[in-house]
């Protein structure tokens, strides 16, 4: 965002912040939280490290840096405090919790939780950092709601590395990417100041039994990718007798190892008459509009049928480009419903390019487990401002259209309280 946009924003940066400023403690962190806010927002034409940031706000860069690595401000209570925010904010029947990983490329061996891994920002197999995020998405808006840095078991069992990088001895256990999604979850739905009847996430997580379980234990709903080729068994599957020869114990009933198929084969094999064109939300280009098949199955649990559950199969219009997704559905429920909820993924790699580019979420140079959760936490911060002034004056009227959350547009700063570039 431009300067001249955030001094028309100013009086309301300073109300939205006033909201959080009790929970970074003292007046010196509470000063500082402000300026480093600002300056995300305002910071657009160079990458967001402490000496830029600098630049726009009345502080030095190291005290900035000081604030991010050594102030000692509990993250966890800001996010307490942003959901209590985002509460009447985003609150609607239809809204849905989301699921989502992105990752941060990095040189080097020393900043907390890097390895070699899958990169999804890459693309690849890459050196990278990997963070585990909670979204709330809805007819109201979408915003990121809460993170959490994944430490890889290499980093768990080097005990001089975790001391170097500052992780907390109660976050030395290894914690899996699908058990911090659901602790995410947990504690979301523990504050209740949000709310959703269903959660959606990419094949990471939908790939997991143990993440499914963890959900219907908490009473979610849920439509979750899985990749092509998981294996499914029919609703009712045949099981056949091994002979017994009065020798031992009577073999066990096994199902019939054919009857297992992927769920990339049982969509191929569904009939034309099974296909319905459903409009699932409207996008930037038009509606977004696929051709959707379901049917009910039985997942596999240890290469045997195990619980009944909705495949839910999705084609581009064309045929291409399927995705497959997993649902504990009730039985009766509507395939618009679960093609609308599986529908609502999207948006949120949307709030991720728009927070990286608007707010600088990928931009940080920080080593430290505290000094990146707390950029990550401001960060989320920030974009909760634009979706508050997108909300106020709708996406077009907002100063400067980057108020407003849109691609494109980056940040805010009050009257003096910017440095001229």
């Amino acid at each position: 965002m431009k300067v001249k946009a955030f001094e028309q924003v100013y009086e309301a940066f300073r109300e939205f912040h006033a909201f959080f400023a009790p929970a970074f403690g003292r007046k010196q962190w509470r000063e500082h939280s402000e300026h480093y806010l600002q300056a995300l927002l305002v910071q657009s034409q160079e990458r967001r490290n402490a000496e830029n940031l600098a630049e726009m706000v009345p502080v030095s860069a190291r005290a900035l840096q000081r604030f991010l690595t050594e102030a000692r401000w509990d993250h966890d209570a800001v996010i307490a405090r942003l959901q209590e925010y985002l509460g009447p904010r985003l609150t609607h029947p239809l809204a849905v919790w989301v699921f989502d990983g992105s990752d941060f490329p990095k040189q080097g061996v020393k900043s907390v939780g890097v390895t070699r891994q899958y990169c999804g920002a890459l693309g690849k197999v890459a050196n990278c950092q990997a963070g585990v995020f909670l979204a709330h998405v809805g007819p109201r808006g979408r915003a990121l709601v809460d993170q959490r840095l994944y430490l890889p078991e290499g980093w768990i069992s080097d005990p001089d590395r975790c001391e170097a990088a500052g992780v907390p001895e109660a976050k030395r256990q290894y914690r899996s990417k699908t058990y911090l999604a659901l602790e995410m979850l947990r504690q979301a739905r523990a504050r209740g100041c949000l709310s959703a009847e269903w959660a959606v996430g990419d094949d990471a997580f939908g790939m997991s039994p143990g993440f499914r379980d963890g959900l219907r234990a908490e009473g979610m709903q849920y439509v979750l990718d899985v990749p092509p080729n998981t294996p499914v068994w029919p609703l009712l599957p045949t099981w056949s007798n091994p002979a017994y020869h009065r020798r031992g114990r009577p073999p066990k009933p096994k199902p019939r190892q054919e009857e297992r198929l992927t769920v990339e084969e049982r969509s191929l094999a569904q009939p034309q008459e099974a296909w319905r064109e459903i409009t699932v939300a409207e996008g930037v280009q038009g509606p977004r509009t696929y051709r959707f098949s379901a049917e009910r199955i039985r997942e596999t649990r240890q290469r045997k049928p195990g619980g009944v559950l909705w495949a839910v199969y999705r084609q581009n219009l064309d045929g291409s480009q399927p995705r497959y997704y997993f649902s504990n559905a009730p039985e009766d429920t509507p395939l618009e419903t679960m093609a609308r909820v599986g529908g609502s993924r999207w948006p949120i790699e949307t709030e991720f390019e728009t927070e990286k580019s608007d707010v600088g979420l990928d931009e940080y140079e920080t080593r430290t487990w505290a000094g990146w959760h707390h950029h990550i936490t401001l960060c989320l911060l920030a974009g909760a401002f634009l979706l508050s002034l997108q909300q106020r004056w709708g996406e077009k009227d907002a100063p400067d259209h980057a108020a407003a959350g849109m691609p494109g547009g980056a940040g805010v700063v009050a009257p003096g309280a910017v440095r001229a570039g």
